[in-house]
């Protein structure tokens, strides 16, 4: 039943009684994990005595590694068609890289762990919700769309919502009311592994991602090094941070922003991309004065770090994805509806539109200086407040 009173993002319902284990199923990336944090450590508060098993991917064992967090222990998900993708062929999920074998071990073993409660954080439930009802669990809950399989406290989900109170809203189903989550911090030994980076001699260190898993949610290489150079004129260090996929792009970035400074100001801003793992990007970005990113993991982390940020932002992802307040954090968004080659609707999502086909950046309109004004005044601010 409902609690009279509660403050929190939806309805708050009666625990779960003799809650020892919990399992949380969430596939994805690194912004994917950030996204449920707030409602993990909700959990813990209302479960204090319970352990919180991440059914999750090997980027977000890294970040539990590197971070720690309300999460106890990872379990690596199988390859399964809308949990966790295999190969993928263009946007088609290979039905040959299900294991079948390795899905029923899996769950085998899972089973065994006698979870109390398992939570679905991992989309509408189509095929989700399937999934973790094979886990065995005394009480379930989680997401479902209409055509869902339904578990035993569901969860309406509405594509356009902002993912973090989505999950806070589960939580609350579960009984667990809505907290204010800790930052993130990093281990000291990843610290360690990046205090060489920072150039003293400069008056801050601002860290800028150019990259996005989406190339649709890509800013421009050409606007990102002309906002680096903006920054770095201005007195800035600048490090452009990346996976090894990300290693080309962020080059690009760097060398042209270098081609706009004066030569004193040169070996102001590089590339680290490739370079750092999971926990050292981490530990840069939380003694970063400010991040500059598209919409991507990385920023997601960084906000998670308490590290103030500047994202460039599509407007569908704005609703989902984007930060709270302007004290910390500045949005801009692109408000382009249509793709600029074909002109399909990309406001529609998922199950009701595939993806057209064509990856032309979304991202325009959104002015350069504006970018850059807006790292400078958080770069005041986080000097001031943070020391950094």
């Amino acid at each position: 039943m409902d609690v009279p009173g509660n403050p929190g993002i939806g309805p708050l319902l009666e625990k779960f009684s003799h809650v020892n284990r919990i399992a949380v199923l969430r596939g994805g990336g690194l912004g994917d994990l950030i996204y449920t944090y707030p409602a993990l450590n909700a959990l813990k508060l209302a479960y204090p005595e319970a352990t919180i098993t991440l059914l999750g991917t090997p980027v977000h064992a890294a970040v539990v590694a590197a971070a720690g967090g309300p999460v106890d222990d990872v379990e690596l998900l199988p390859a399964a068609r809308g949990v966790h993708d295999g190969p993928r062929n263009g946007q088609r999920f290979e039905a040959g890289a299900e294991d079948t074998a390795a899905q029923e071990a899996f769950f085998q073993e899972m089973r065994a762990r006698k979870f109390d409660l398992a939570l679905q954080m991992h989309g509408g439930g189509r095929y989700s919700n399937p999934f973790l009802l094979k886990l065995g669990a005394r009480h379930t809950a989680g997401t479902r769309t209409r055509d869902a399989e339904p578990l035993e406290r569901n969860l309406d989900y509405v594509y356009y919502q902002q993912e973090p109170d989505r999950w806070l809203e589960l939580a609350g189903l579960a009984g667990a009311p809505s907290i204010t989550a800790p930052p993130l911090r990093p281990k000291p030994g990843h610290q360690q592994n990046v205090a060489g980076l920072r150039d003293v001699r400069r008056a801050s260190l601002v860290v800028v991602h150019p990259g996005a898993t989406d190339p649709r949610r890509r800013w421009p290489a050409s606007n990102f090094a002309d906002a680096a150079a903006g920054v770095a004129r201005k007195g800035a260090q600048v490090l452009i941070v990346g996976d090894h996929s990300e290693k080309a792009l962020a080059r690009e970035v760097a060398e042209l922003a270098v081609r706009r400074l004066p030569q004193a100001d040169r070996q102001s801003v590089r590339s680290v991309a490739g370079e750092l793992d999971l926990g050292d990007l981490a530990a840069l970005l939380d003694a970063a004065t400010v991040l500059l990113a598209s919409d991507s993991g990385p920023r997601h982390l960084a906000q998670a770090l308490g590290t103030p940020t500047v994202g460039v932002f599509w407007i569908g992802n704005a609703i989902n994805a984007g930060p709270r307040g302007r004290a910390l954090h500045r949005v801009h968004m692109s408000w382009v509806t249509r793709c600029p080659r074909c002109g399909s609707d990309v406001t529609q999502v998922g199950w009701t539109a595939p993806h057209c086909g064509h990856d032309d950046t979304l991202i325009r309109g959104i002015a350069v200086a504006d970018v850059v004004q807006d790292v400078l005044d958080l770069t005041a601010t986080s000097l001031l407040l943070r020391g950094k």
